[in-house]
């Protein structure tokens, strides 16, 4: 397995319920800014259990083979995230790196 390909899937490993990005992202957070078509080869070949469907087209387009799963996919995830807050409690902070110290 290349770095690249490594540090893909360290980076879908690394996304939390609910956090949706692009291919686009996917690679610059990668290490490999403009390849995205390359983050979509590996998401094809990738095992099942990384979590491919919270990986976008730009626009947030569905790209997956089967878009409808994905949607599906998605919508449960944000369902139990809601859930999980109680009401009137702000939503979660956007993902932070952790702070050294």
């Amino acid at each position: 397995m290349s770095e690249f390909e490594e540090a893909v899937l360290a980076v879908l490993r690394s996304l939390a319920k609910g956090e949706i990005v692009t291919y686009g992202e996917v690679a610059e957070l990668a290490g490999y800014p403009g390849r995205a078509r390359a983050v979509g080869r590996i998401l094809a070949i990738s095992p099942d259990d990384l979590p491919w469907w919270r990986v976008v087209g730009a626009g947030g387009v569905l790209r997956s083979p089967d878009p409808a799963l994905q949607a599906q996919l998605l919508d449960e995830e944000s369902r139990i995230e809601r859930l999980k807050r109680r009401p009137g409690s702000p939503p979660p902070a956007e993902r932070q790196d952790p702070q050294p110290g």
